[in-house]
């Protein structure tokens, strides 16, 4: 079930047992039932607060719901107007029963029923439209155009770095990367287990071999020391991947490519506005990537951009970028290249994006801080580590279930989609899927133990304060509810 539940499915009778309600909440996952007489008229909620009250007063979960009902309930006539309706839902009231002219509950009011909240959506605020209108309107919609170039001059600014180049997603702009630094064919780059798969795929399309290591316990990014243990004579590069916002151990990473010769990649497609000892991620490594795909902190719909130190190193990628064409002979091909080309009205949008850069960073990270402080007294659950000289932007805040919370990740996710709350598994393991099986080891624990655990909560903009307390209260449900379910059988 991936909607709220019918009316019918949270009535228990005032005879039933505080098993019977128990189970009612469990399955329903909305945290409360109603209970109704005889008749069918309603009579009283309980919550699974009220149960748990109960049971520690002494209570037995074969008496019956009546004994711990709360019979001071707000409800209202089904004939209520929906405004007036949806203006008595709080916090503290998250499920109205609505009921006919004889008392029975035939409907309920909660805030999921009038708005889902989704993983991620763009907060598209600023002046995304008059850029792109201006594109249609001056015909500038392909890859030429003033706002490519600006686009490039504005990232490139915001994160330090001399030079920036817009391509067309983010996939391709870690193979661009690696291609301009001369990797492929006979070379290895290092690349953590626990990570999306187009960290891995840039590295298959360049020709290179990817060499899979395990990830920390404490951040979920790339362990510097299984990378150390990892480099050969044909290790040619390291990809620090910045998952979900959180920049890795820089310092480490440097140390070690610098005693080895290696070139860094950042892949920081998640993290652009994360810091690390006050610099931008994407500027630490020789090349840093971003990603501008719809659901990132800042958007073009699809694209990316590439960030270089070395001038030679982004002339070449540029020339990659388009179809190796000579920059001072058209239509003359130097190089066997690629059509990595941004939009003119891509880049309108990421524009009008990074004008608003700093609020939507600011925002980012003011909804996983919020989400740590009403979390942070659950047991069982494991939030993101808070590492002095590291500034995390939150892409998605994300949270593991340790073992003694007694219940699935997936189960846990079907029952929030009940409450119209997306939650979202996080990626699995590299090494346990076909193409990649062959690049790591079969022993990586971490991630495998992080990547079947591991929970991302909705993180967009646009979210409202009352319904991340909304998300968070329907999640203590959840797990409330089938803790004293898993504590009484």
């Amino acid at each position: 079930m991936s909607t709220p539940p019918d009316v019918e499915d949270l009535i228990v009778h005032h005879s039933d047992s505080l098993r019977e309600a128990l189970e009612c909440i469990d399955q329903t996952a909305q945290g409360i039932c109603f209970v109704v007489d005889t008749g069918g008229r309603l009579v009283g909620v309980a919550t699974d607060g009220d149960i748990r009250r109960g049971l520690l007063e002494g209570a037995d979960l074969s008496d019956h719901i009546q004994s711990v009902m709360e019979t001071d309930f707000v409800s209202l006539p089904v004939t209520t107007d929906e405004k007036d309706i949806q203006s008595r839902l709080s916090s503290k009231i998250r499920h109205i029963p609505l009921l006919d002219e004889d008392g029975r509950p035939v409907d309920y009011a909660c805030r999921s029923k009038y708005r889902s909240i989704p993983i991620m959506e763009p907060h598209l605020g600023g002046n995304e439209l008059s850029y792109v209108t201006e594109c249609v309107e001056t015909s500038w919609i392909s890859s030429q155009g003033r706002f490519v170039e600006k686009f490039e001059d504005m990232v490139a600014e915001y994160c330090g770095v001399p030079y920036a180049l817009a391509v067309s997603n983010g996939t391709v702009a870690l193979h661009l990367a690696l291609e301009a630094l001369g990797i492929g064919e006979g070379d290895e780059v290092i690349v953590p287990d626990f990570t999306f798969a187009a960290s891995i795929n840039a590295i298959l399309h360049a020709g290179a071999t990817p060499v899979l290591v395990d990830i920390r316990e404490d951040t979920w990014l790339l362990d510097p020391e299984a990378t150390s243990e990892a480099i050969t004579d044909r290790t040619k590069a390291i990809m620090p991947v910045h998952l979900y916002g959180q920049p890795c151990n820089m310092d480490e990473i440097v140390r070690i490519a610098d005693e080895n010769g290696l070139y860094i990649v950042e892949d920081a497609a998640e993290a652009i506005g994360s810091l690390y000892h006050g610099e931008h991620v994407g500027n630490i490594g020789d090349v840093g990537t971003f990603s501008f795909y719809g659901n990132k902190t800042i958007t073009t719909g699809e694209g990316g951009m590439v960030l270089f130190q070395d001038e030679e190193t982004y002339q070449y990628a540029a020339q990659l970028r388009d179809h190796g064409m000579s920059s001072s002979q058209r239509y003359w091909h130097d190089e066997v290249g690629y059509n990595y080309r941004m939009t003119n009205m891509q880049a309108a949008v990421g524009v009008a994006q990074l004008e608003r850069i700093d609020e939507i960073v600011e925002r980012k990270i003011q909804i996983g801080e919020r989400y740590r402080r009403e979390l942070s007294g659950v047991e069982g659950l494991t939030l993101p580590v808070n590492i002095d000289g590291r500034k995390n932007t939150y892409w998605l805040f994300t949270a593991v279930l340790k073992d003694e919370i007694h219940i699935e990740r997936d189960e846990l996710i079907s029952k929030m989609k009940m409450n119209g709350i997306d939650l979202r598994p996080v990626f699995y393991p590299l090494h346990e899927m076909p193409p990649y099986q062959k690049y790591g080891s079969s022993h990586f624990k971490v991630s495998s133990y992080i990547s079947y655990n591991g929970v991302s909560f909705p993180s967009s903009t646009k979210l409202r304060n009352y319904e991340i307390s909304n998300i968070c209260e329907a999640l203590k449900s959840s797990l409330e509810a089938n803790r004293i379910m898993g504590i009484t059988k």
